[in-house]
């Protein structure tokens, strides 16, 4: 295995292959594997930041794949490197479905300036999170520009990858029901653009139509930069419309963020956010694996299930036991 410098070099250079092998140490829960990836991220620091970051989520159907292979398709057509991620907490329950996406984006998979990786979920939100964290800071440090964070979860995995990237993009249908019953208001109020997909052939209407619908709703909300409205824009990922518009509008933010000062803002506080998190599960992880925890975690576990000690006096017991 290759050293700590040798993987940091092969990484600046662009190499993709040792790009894939230090996310797959991310990936590991090898205490080995863990600090070496710790390593070569602290390295390579000085090298990230400098990507837009975007997340995409939608409703299931929606088109999420079709979506972000037409738009990564067309920014390395327009000499940019693209980088894909998945959170996805789903994967808890079901193995995870997020790996068919590799292949469902076939041509984005051929080109050199494109790379995709699916995340499998380690059985929490939070260590999806952390693991696709981590691999938009490698990828950053390889000189991927553009780097898309999908989640295919619904609820917390949403806001989850807003509190990721500077540029949320939520995907919704038209034509599929009453549009503004099928998307929570939690949503509307993080997503800095909404887009309609899916507008081609008979959709094209509807489409017009539900674009209208979300317009009128994100009236109402406000939205987190006083400097920004979002806006709802239509699009065909199969027939690859609408696309160029949609980069626009993201760069077009990103420049009224970034001269008044809210772009870096956000960042910073996205980092310091991230650092606190991390705390919180490094404390947590301890604890578990805490012996006297292990030790007395059971029995306490039983007591509370038979009503003879309460959930806090268990806690309260825990506690004083281990922190002394």
């Amino acid at each position: 295995m290759k050293n700590t410098a040798e993987y940091i070099k092969e990484l600046k250079a662009g190499n993709r292959r040792t790009l894939a092998k230090i996310i797959t140490l991310v990936e590991s829960v090898r205490p080995d594997d863990t600090q070496k990836a710790r390593e070569i991220i602290d390295a390579v620091m000085p090298n990230t930041g400098k990507s837009i970051r975007i997340g995409v989520t939608g409703v299931p159907g929606v088109g999420k794949s079709s979506f972000i292979e037409s738009f990564g398709l067309y920014l390395t057509k327009n000499n940019h490197k693209v980088a894909a991620l998945a959170i996805d907490p789903s994967s808890i329950r079901t193995g995870g479905s997020i790996l068919a996406d590799k292949t469902r984006m076939d041509k984005l998979c051929l080109e050199k300036n494109a790379f995709i990786r699916p995340s499998p979920s380690s059985g929490a939100l939070g260590g999806v999170a952390r693991k696709t964290k981590e691999a938009m800071l490698i990828c950053e440090a390889a000189g991927f520009d553009v780097i898309i964070v999908e989640t295919v979860g619904v609820g917390q995995s949403e806001t989850t990858a807003a509190s990721m990237v500077d540029f949320f993009l939520v995907l919704m249908l038209a034509g599929a029901g009453d549009e503004l019953q099928g998307i929570k208001k939690g949503i509307l109020e993080i997503a800095d653009a909404i887009v309609i997909n899916k507008s081609d052939g008979d959709n094209i209407k509807n489409a017009d139509i539900a674009r209208k619908e979300y317009q009128n709703a994100l009236s109402l909300l406000h939205h987190e930069s006083p400097l920004w409205n979002p806006p709802v824009l239509t699009c065909s990922a199969l027939n690859s419309e609408g696309i160029e518009k949609i980069w626009q509008t993201i760069t077009e933010y990103k420049k009224i963020v970034s001269a008044s000062g809210e772009f870096d803002k956000k960042r910073r506080k996205q980092a310091i956010d991230w650092m606190r998190f991390l705390i919180t599960e490094e404390i947590k992880e301890r604890f578990y694996n805490n012996k006297k925890v292990k030790e007395m975690l059971p029995e306490l576990t039983l007591k509370v299930e038979q009503g003879l000690i309460s959930p806090s006096g268990s806690v309260d017991k825990l506690m004083r036991e281990t922190t002394g």
